[in-house]
């Protein structure tokens, strides 16, 4: 880095510039980026990076800290305080530009793309209680009919494939179904479970999307009946999507779309959990009434479900959602953390639209 070189932070800067337009102008952004040029980074990540047998993110980290590495021998050679701070304040603007510019470049730009649920002619509102309670029963039969499929045993169901097979699965039902919703998206992503476990679950976090290696990542703790749902719902991050309460859509309808069985009881069975936070906030002696409706199979893997999700707790959950909903509305994610609960919404809205309830 020469004593002029502020490439890093023009770089940055003039993302952040592109940026600004980009939010001006949706369609645009959709139709360049989003269907033009992503589709290329998501397709080289996918050849390269993708068939790494580990999470590539330790290459990130690994990267990281050789340039702090040659920080801390560089400025140790400067021959003043001066001349160290006015280095450290130009490696940090470089970093800093790096950082944005690559963030923005690989996945970032999607942000201001046009909403997935207007390109699909949805107007998800807010539901009553009647509509809610139509949906929940709705919801409530097709849990009931598919974990039937899955076993007649009323024990919670807590071992099902290995995660390889598993991961398989999901990405063959994503690029299967994708035509369904009208959209696109085209490469194999993958979603990796990352080590140690139980690490992305203290702070705070199941899943979470890694732009700068275009992977995304779960905990090997999280529970079996949440893995397929949360696993389709982090490719749908890889495949450009970023509001989370979208992802969830997606995840949602690829599952419940799958012939497959374990699939589809993942996926009604998230929607139901979402459904019944609604129903017991907007209702709660009616829902206290409605819940002893519930299969004892339904029931046990709704325990089962509450338990491993307590069993390990996070360092602080309220700064890791306070930190989460700031990043999301910084990139126009007005909801923020709230945009996780709008699956209630998109599912009546997609169900009215398609005129189907199974």
């Amino acid at each position: 880095m020469g004593k002029r070189d502020w490439s890093w932070a023009l770089l940055g800067i003039f993302a952040l510039a592109i940026r600004y337009f980009a939010i001006q102008n949706p369609e645009a952004t959709d139709d360049w980026y989003s269907r033009r040029f992503f589709p290329g980074v998501r397709n080289v990540i996918d050849l390269t990076l993708g068939n790494l047998p580990f999470p590539s993110v330790y290459l990130f980290i690994l990267v990281v800290i050789l340039v702090l590495g040659i920080y801390l021998i560089r400025v140790l050679e400067k021959p003043n305080w001066k001349s160290k701070s006015l280095y450290s304040f130009q490696a940090l603007a470089n970093g800093l530009g790096a950082l944005i510019f690559f963030f923005l470049v690989l996945w970032g730009f999607n942000y201001q793309r046009t909403p997935i649920f207007q390109q699909l002619s949805l107007k998800p509102k807010s539901l009553n209680l009647i509509q809610l309670e139509s949906e929940i029963n709705i919801t409530l039969r097709l849990v009931e009919q598919y974990r039937t499929r899955l076993t007649y045993d009323t024990l919670a169901i807590t071992e099902i494939m290995e995660y390889p097979e598993l991961e398989k699965l999901v990405r063959g039902n994503m690029s299967e179904n994708l035509e369904i919703l009208g959209l696109n998206f085209t490469g194999r992503p993958r979603t990796k479970m990352f080590p140690p476990p139980g690490f992305m679950r203290k702070m705070g976090i199941l899943g979470i999307y890694f732009p700068f290696t275009g992977e995304s990542y779960i905990d090997p703790t999280l529970h079996a009946l949440e893995q397929p749902f949360t696993v389709a719902h982090e490719m749908a991050h890889s495949y450009g999507v970023t509001n989370e309460g979208e992802a969830n859509f997606i995840a949602w309808v690829i599952c419940s779309n799958s012939e497959y069985p374990l699939l589809r009881y993942s996926g009604h069975l998230r929607l139901l959990q979402y459904q019944m936070r609604d129903y017991y906030r907007m209702a709660p002696e009616e829902y206290k009434t409605w819940v002893k409706t519930l299969s004892r199979g339904v029931r046990n893997d709704l325990n089962s479900l509450r338990e491993a999700s307590e069993a390990i707790k996070p360092f602080s959950l309220e700064l890791s959602r306070k930190s989460n909903d700031i990043f999301l509305k910084s990139q126009g994610v007005k909801a923020g953390v709230n945009s996780y609960q709008q699956l209630p919404m998109l599912a009546y809205a997609w169900r009215k639209r398609m005129n189907l309830e199974d």
